[in-house]
């Protein structure tokens, strides 16, 4: 079943006074939070809220960008998913890799934008175009 929504609840980033080094090193993780039921009412169903916390770290401690928010998802279901989540908060196995994958999509493309912001290195690698390189034509 799909994500039908994204929220999100706060959005903060900072940087620290030191000077980036040659040798960034970016590590990006989401964590699912909690799991509720939610009335989506314009659909006439209920779904699941996922309140999730993504993190995106530059290291050796040069800056930080944390969002937070909830990720609402249409499952059949919902009450095996949320007693699954009391016992062992986790969720089932496709779910849980299509809302990570949704939320990385998601959070890194506003990582990126907030990244310029403050000067650091973009999160994601972007495309670089090149200039030509010197060949001869060779007709043959």
């Amino acid at each position: 079943m799909p994500v039908i929504g994204l929220k999100f609840s706060t959005i903060e980033g900072k940087r620290s006074s030191k000077k980036i080094v040659p040798e960034v090193k970016i590590n990006s993780s989401p964590k699912i939070v909690s799991v509720k039921e939610a009335d989506v009412t314009p659909m006439g169903k209920k779904a699941l809220s996922l309140e999730f916390e993504f993190t995106t770290k530059y290291a050796p401690d040069i800056g930080e960008i944390k969002m937070t928010g909830e990720v609402i998802y249409i499952s059949d279901k919902n009450a095996k998913v949320i007693k699954d989540w009391k016992a062992k908060k986790a969720l089932p196995e496709g779910m849980n890799l299509e809302v990570l994958n949704y939320l990385f999509r998601a959070c890194l493309i506003k990582i990126s934008v907030l990244a310029d912001d403050l000067q650091l290195p973009p999160a994601v690698q972007l495309p670089r175009v090149r200039p030509k390189s010197d060949q001869s034509s060779y007709i043959g």
